[in-house]
């Protein structure tokens, strides 16, 4: 029987050298609903492409992949398979349990477009770049919907991050999570480790829980959350990550994680940012993210406000359930069941 497989021609970073990729099975269904191919996310992938790079390349990823589309089993992959096309290529990190490993760098659009041959949905890069993955070139913090709350109770909470950040000296960027939250990010410069940059956050999200206490809050505990905005500081740890800008993400209806310009964000509707609608929204307004990096800041008076918040009793909060035992963090016990134990 002959192959289905085609061979698509891609692009080169800005002015780099096209390439041509392999897709097998291009037919096969990823998003049944709107019935979105394999070939239609690989060209989604080509499209987007200078765009996609610039804001996931040069940082350790993790790809998100789905071997019978969305609705099918899924697994995570880091490390490139034996096989990989030369111009792949993979940088070793070390993880939260101090072991170190090999894993995938995305360094142009043919990277991403022959993870879409894996099946890869989603694409989650670090915060850090490949070469420096000690040291985060970036602030992240994700403002998650909880219960009884959805998008539009997230954006009044962006906006009042945006000033504190600035505040503190970092310049906010913002996007959809392609889901119901949005994720803020600030450049910064590489010069503190994942530790130091998960307190600068919890200095932030403390902040704002402060200005906006009846809207946001920073507790770990779901039953402690109520119908709020959970700042999760914990994406900010080392191997945590969240869906990169113009990543798509595994929902019925092939939405992407779409960087907007805060002007935009008052009105913005994140399931009008798709894998059919994106593209033709670069072409016409640009890339809000594109000079991102141009002016990182530094997260030292976050970094004062976490000391300061440490000399008032306000010490350091759980890190995610597969993390080994970290200094000064409270038990890792619901708050109902501390109770029963007293």
């Amino acid at each position: 029987m002959a192959s289905e497989a085609v061979m698509l021609d891609v692009p080169g970073a800005g002015d780099g050298e096209a390439r041509q990729v392999r897709l097998s099975s291009p037919s096969r269904v990823l998003w049944p609903d709107p019935g979105i191919t394999k070939l239609d996310l690989a060209n989604y992938i080509v499209a987007v492409g200078d765009a996609f790079v610039r804001a996931n390349g040069d940082r350790p990823i993790s790809l998100q992949r789905f071997p019978e589309g969305i609705d099918g089993e899924q697994f995570f992959s880091k490390n490139p398979p034996k096989g990989a096309p030369d111009f792949v290529r993979s940088v070793k990190v070390v993880y939260p349990s101090a072991r170190s490993h090999p894993q995938l760098v995305i360094d142009e659009p043919a990277t991403a477009v022959w993870a879409v041959q894996m099946n890869t949905v989603v694409f989650h890069p670090w915060a850090s770049r490949a070469e420096t993955s000690d040291f985060p070139d970036q602030l992240r913090i994700d403002l998650d919907p909880q219960p009884g709350t959805d998008f539009d109770d997230a954006i009044p909470a962006a906006f009042e991050l945006q000033k504190v950040l600035d505040e503190a000296g970092l310049v906010a960027f913002v996007k959809t999570s392609g889901n119901r939250g949005l994720h803020v990010f600030a450049p910064i410069e590489p010069t503190h480790e994942f530790l130091e940059v998960r307190h600068a956050v919890i200095a932030a999200a403390r902040e704002l829980e402060r200005r906006m206490p009846d809207t946001v809050t920073t507790a770990w505990w779901k039953e402690e959350r109520g119908t709020r905005i959970f700042v999760d500081f914990n994406q900010a740890n080392r191997d945590r990550t969240m869906a990169g800008a113009y990543s798509p993400r595994a929902l019925a209806h092939a939405p992407v994680s779409t960087p907007l310009e805060w002007s935009e964000l008052g009105s913005a509707d994140p399931k009008a940012f798709t894998i059919g609608t994106v593209p033709e929204r670069l072409r016409m307004i640009g890339d809000p993210w594109e000079r991102m990096h141009d002016h990182p800041g530094t997260i030292d008076v976050l970094l004062s406000w976490w000391e300061r918040d440490l000399a008032a009793g306000l010490g350091e909060l759980p890190f995610p359930p597969d993390y080994p035992k970290m200094p000064g963090e409270p038990p890792r016990v619901q708050p109902s069941r501390a109770k029963k134990v007293e």
